[in-house]
């Protein structure tokens, strides 16, 4: 071979592999441009685990807020009130939404976990509902009025009832109330304690019942029956609000801002007011 034949040879050669590096390098620009659009379709995503009822109701009208604001919300529905902090712990969900701070607190100092309320939203007041009776203002003597038997919901049933006047609990008592700390009975009413999902068939039988909302509203309880619930600022709805809960290094997230500003906004307010016949009650 020639001198200028080898020279020809080794040109071609270097042409080749230039043209080969080019190849690769615009094959990893357009493949980092494809996880770069990827991450940013992602960090405009906030998912939220959430109850089907009332708190992924109320998510879905807060999509198109979130819209407006440059956010996709994804909902991820839970029947289970563990499953939903597992998630969050484990950074599958950027938040969720289905349990009170009470419940929250307990989840960490049980699982060593570090979450957070993002903010308060909403609560499910208990209620009293006429049974047998339908005036508070002729109550009969010896009434009967079924109550839930578990301690945080019968103390907040109590609470009602002495808010009504029915009974007076001691001054100590507060959310640790139970019929044991009823020091003042005018109507010598029977306190009849029940399984909470149950208070509501229990009516039939009863004076009055105090339910939970939720329990209410799965019942189909006639809202006219209600004669009573908690206030949207008493120490029940103050403690047992249902909030948003982030990991604590999210706190203060722009995705964690938007949710908590769309969740407390007036159109979420409005929604909450209009369609859940007092069930379920804003607290912003």
């Amino acid at each position: 071979m020639s001198l200028g034949s080898r020279l020809k040879t080794i040109l071609g050669g270097l042409a080749s592999l230039a043209l080969v590096g080019a190849l690769v390098a615009c094959g990893g620009s357009a493949g980092s441009g494809s996880t770069d659009t990827a991450d940013a379709a992602a960090d405009k995503t906030i998912t939220v685990g959430a109850s089907p009822s009332p708190h992924a109701e109320i998510l879905a009208q807060a999509k198109p807020l979130l819209a407006e604001k440059g956010y996709t919300l994804d909902v991820v529905e839970y029947d289970d009130y563990v499953q939903p902090n597992v998630a969050l712990s484990e950074g599958d969900l950027d938040a969720n939404f289905f349990q009170h701070k009470p419940y929250l607190d307990d989840y960490n100092a049980q699982n060593g976990t570090d979450l957070v309320s993002a903010g308060a939203i909403h609560f499910e007041p208990m209620g009293l509902y006429a049974g047998k009776s339908s005036s508070l203002s002729a109550i009969p003597d010896g009434a009967k009025i079924a109550v839930p038997s578990d301690a945080t919901n019968e103390a907040r049933a109590l609470l009602l009832l002495q808010d009504q006047g029915i009974i007076k609990l001691s001054d100590e008592a507060g959310l640790a109330a139970t019929k044991n700390d009823i020091v003042e009975n005018p109507h010598n009413v029977e306190i009849v304690e029940v399984e909470a999902a149950s208070v509501p068939r229990t009516l039939s039988d009863a004076d009055f019942g105090v339910a939970n909302g939720n329990y209410a509203l799965s019942a189909g309880l006639d809202p006219s029956t209600l004669l009573a619930s908690e206030a949207s600022d008493s120490v029940a709805a103050q403690t047992y609000a249902n909030v948003v809960a982030v990991r604590s290094d999210d706190a203060d997230s722009e995705k964690t801002r938007a949710l908590i500003e769309v969740l407390t906004s007036d159109q979420i307010r409005d929604y909450i007011n209009e369609n859940y016949q007092g069930y379920v009650a804003p607290v912003f």
